[in-house]
């Protein structure tokens, strides 16, 4: 199959997974989605999407730091083409297809050769590809020409041009078979013994058959904790019954809806917050109107405020860390929420604007 047909028969395999510090891929293997370790980052609860996967929760509920591998719970779905993993011998000059979500940039495929079927990293061996991976492919599958898996885009050499490793497919099928036959959930397996651990058995963060400090069950037990602004703000959000896992993109950004609308949330470095939604694009007739009535809202909002980038009419809510309070930002994004959902039809049935494009994978 070329790549374009593997890409289009298997893409509702691919999973985008978020957590609050950053994004990576990965891909279902029967009732499994499989991905990194160092994309779902100790958690035990991240965020998934795809083609048929409406963005939602989903429970980490294995965690290998030996192979660099994570399980993720993955929810009922019915697939026409399911993934499977390969069974062949990989051989160097091989195709392989690197298959993830690089950079947020949704279902992307590179395709390259396997250059080293057996490149030896400490103790594990590694397909060496030069298939582009880029960070976001972490957890991805690397496909043959069969679409079969043969791999899991894990790492590249910084600074080089198309040098990615991906851990190989028998190593995944090895974890995932041990995972089955220990017939747990929420299992670690130790970085210095290599046994699988049920989580609830560790005590203090030990392994409880080495003695070994277990960082990612400290990192599983504390979880992801926001502090000082970011605090507030999902503070705020929570009071408006908006779901804060689901909306935090990252440590400092949230997206969400509100009816037509698509709301997101953004705390700069320099302290300002930006709560924003594109409403439209501008018409190409009924412009000055347009305008007028813009100007005349403008000069009645309190909190709010419309302005034009590019082409498009954004509603705004902007204010400073050190002058956010509860009450205010309460008051600003729920006005802001009711503001945009209003409006956006208004200037799309009133003046003829042009509703926008949005990618719902990321909402």
């Amino acid at each position: 199959m070329s790549t374009q047909n593997i890409l289009q028969t298997y893409i509702n395999s691919i999973i985008q997974i978020n957590t609050p510090f950053g994004s990576g891929s990965g891909f279902i293997i029967g009732d499994l989605i499989i991905t990194n370790a160092h994309v779902v980052n100790g958690l035990k609860e991240v965020l998934i999407s795809a083609k048929q996967i409406k963005r939602q929760k989903a429970n980490v509920i294995y965690d290998d730091q030996v192979l660099d591998l994570a399980f993720i719970v993955c929810p009922p779905i019915t697939l026409e083409h399911p993934l499977i993993l390969s069974q062949s011998p990989i051989k160097d000059g091989d195709l392989a297809i690197a298959v993830g979500h690089p950079y947020g940039l949704n279902y992307s495929a590179t395709e390259g050769i396997v250059s080293k079927a057996e490149r030896l990293e400490g103790e594990l061996e590694y397909l060496q590809i030069d298939a582009a991976i880029n960070p976001g492919n972490s957890g991805g599958p690397v496909l043959n020409i069969n679409g079969e898996v043969i791999g899991v885009n894990t790492f590249i050499l910084i600074n080089t041009q198309n040098l990615g490793f991906a851990l190989p497919y028998y190593y995944v099928q090895e974890a995932i078979e041990n995972f089955k036959a220990f017939g747990k959930q929420n299992v670690i397996r130790c970085l210095s013994c290599k046994n699988l651990i049920e989580e609830q058995q560790i005590k203090n963060d030990y392994c409880p058959i080495c003695g070994v400090k277990l960082e990612v069950a400290k990192q599983r037990r504390l979880g992801y904790r926001p502090s000082g602004t970011v605090a507030l703000i999902e503070k705020i959000l929570d009071a408006l019954k908006i779901d804060v896992t689901i909306a935090r993109e990252s440590q400092r950004s949230w997206k969400f809806t509100e009816g037509t609308a698509y709301i997101e949330i953004n705390f700069y470095e320099n302290g300002i917050i930006v709560a924003d939604a594109l409403l439209c694009k501008m018409p190409k007739e009924n412009i000055e109107a347009m305008y007028d009535y813009l100007l005349e809202k403008n000069d009645s909002f309190n909190y709010l405020q419309f302005s034009i980038r590019d082409n498009g009419v954004i509603i705004s809510y902007l204010i400073i860390d050190s002058s956010l309070t509860f009450e205010d930002g309460k008051v600003g994004i729920d006005r802001l929420k009711s503001a945009a959902n209003h409006y956006d039809d208004i200037l799309i049935e009133q003046f003829g604007a042009i509703r926008p494009k949005h990618d719902d994978d990321v909402f």
